[in-house]
C-alpha cells in the first residue's frame, strides 16, 4: 500500500501543437494538487518552459533525468529529448507527432517498470503519430499491446460509465466485428473494472442494440436477435446482471441509463455522443482491463484554441483524480481479496 506516500502520476505530453501542455500546466499551477500526487511529465525542460512562458502560466518545475529522481511536492519534468522541437500551435505536423510518441513511449516504459504508479495521457493526433514503428489508431491500442490484460475503452464520470464493444472501427465494419466471444469478454472486463476500480459489488450492465430499435425483431437487421440476445440470455442465466439490448435512441433521453452501473455501446459514436453530451468537461477516458491504470481527458488536441490560453482544464484535472482514485481502489481490492484467500487457506 502507498500509506503516507504520494502516488507517482506520470503524464505524457501529447501533441505539442495542441492544448495538452496547457491543460497539464493549468492543472498543476494550483499547488494544492501536489498534496494528492507527485506529477512526472515526460517531455523536456525547454519544451515545458517555452509553453509556460508563451501561455503565461505561473508554475515552477523540477527537471530530472528519469522518473526515479522525482521529488514529492514538486512538478517534475523528465528530459526525454535534448533537442528543441519547433512548436506551431494549431498545426498537425510530423514533428509534433514524433515528440508525442517519444513522450508516450517513455511514460509507458516507466509505468511498466513501476517508476510511476499511474499514467494520464494528454491528447494526441491520430494522423501525425503514424510511423513505421508506431502504427496504432490511438492510445488504447498501443497500451493494449504494451500492458497485460483485455483493454476496454471506458468513458467514465461519477454517474455515467460507458464502455465500447468496438472502439476505433469504421461504422460499416462494426457489426461484423461483434461476436459472442467479444461480447462475453467486454462484459466481464466491465464487471471486473466496476468491482475492482469503482467499488461496485454486483454490477448491473445494459447493452445497447446494434441496429435502430434493436433491429425491430429482424425488420432492421438481424444482428441483435442472432448475436446480442442469445449472449445476454446465456450470461444472465449464469448469474451476470446483464440486460438488453436497448434501443439506443431513447435510452439516454428517458434517463434509463441511471438504472445501471455501466452501459456497453455497440460502436464508438453510439456511446460517445451521449457521453460527451451529458458530461463534457467532466468526462474521463479510462482504459479498463489492463494491469496498470491509464486515464485521459475526454477531448482532443483542440488545435483551434491551442496557444491562446483558452483551454478548459477541468477534464484533465478529472482524469488526474480518477487515476488516483482507481489506483487506491485497486490497492484496497487487492488487500480485501488477498485477506479472503488467506482466510480460506486457514479454514482448510
Amino acid at each position: 500500500m502507498h500509506e503516507g506516500k504520494n502516488i507517482k502520476l506520470g503524464i505524457s505530453i501529447g501533441d505539442l501543437n495542441g492544448i495538452g501542455c496547457e491543460v497539464i500546466l493549468k492543472t498543476f499551477a494550483d499547488s494544492r494538487m501536489l498534496e494528492f500526487c507527485t506529477p512526472i511529465i515526460f517531455a523536456s525542460n525547454k519544451t515545458v518552459s517555452f509553453q509556460k512562458n508563451k501561455l503565461d502560466i505561473q508554475i515552477n518545475f523540477n527537471g530530472i533525468p528519469d522518473a526515479t529522481k522525482a521529488l514529492d511536492g514538486k512538478v517534475n519534468v523528465v528530459n526525454v529529448w535534448k533537442d528543441i522541437p519547433k512548436i506551431e500551435f494549431g498545426q498537425a505536423t510530423q514533428d509534433a507527432g514524433k515528440y508525442a510518441i517519444l513522450s508516450l513511449k517513455a511514460a509507458v516504459e516507466a509505468l511498466k517498470n513501476d517508476e510511476i504508479d499511474v499514467l494520464v495521457t494528454a491528447p494526441i493526433n491520430k494522423n501525425n503519430i503514424q510511423t513505421e514503428d508506431f502504427n496504432f489508431p490511438g492510445h488504447t491500442d498501443f497500451l493494449a499491446q504494451e500492458l497485460e490484460g483485455e483493454s476496454l475503452m471506458f468513458m467514465v464520470t461519477e454517474d455515467l460509465k460507458i464502455g465500447l464493444l468496438t472502439d476505433h472501427v469504421a461504422v460499416k465494419d462494426a457489426p461484423a466485428a461483434i461476436n459472442p466471444i467479444l461480447i462475453r469478454t467486454k462484459v466481464r472486463t466491465i464487471e471486473k473494472s466496476l468491482q475492482m476500480d469503482f467499488g461496485v459489488r454486483r454490477p448491473k450492465i445494459a447493452l445497447l442494440g446494434i441496429n435502430p430499435h434493436s433491429g425491430d425483431n429482424g425488420v432492421i437487421g438481424k444482428e441483435d436477435d442472432e448475436i446480442l440476445k442469445p449472449v445476454i440470455k446465456e450470461m444472465s442465466d449464469a448469474g451476470h446482471l446483464v440486460y438488453g439490448p436497448y434501443a439506443a435512441d431513447s435510452f439516454f433521453g428517458t434517463d434509463n441509463y441511471k438504472n445501471f452501473d455501466a452501459i456497453l455501446a455497440a460502436y464508438h459514436d453510439q456511446g460517445l455522443i451521449p457521453f460527451k453530451t451529458l458530461s463534457f468537461g467532466q468526462g474521463v477516458n479510462f482504459t479498463a482491463g489492463l494491469s496498470k491504470v491509464r486515464t485521459s481527458p475526454d477531448h482532443g488536441t483542440a488545435y483551434e484554441i491551442a496557444g491562446k490560453n483558452q483551454a478548459d482544464f477541468s477534464s484533465f484535472k478529472e482524469a488526474v483524480f480518477t487515476a488516483i482514485s482507481i489506483f487506491k481502489n485497486r490497492e484496497e481490492y487487492k488487500e480485501l481479496t488477498s485477506n479472503q484467500l488467506q482466510k480460506q487457506k486457514v479454514r482448510r
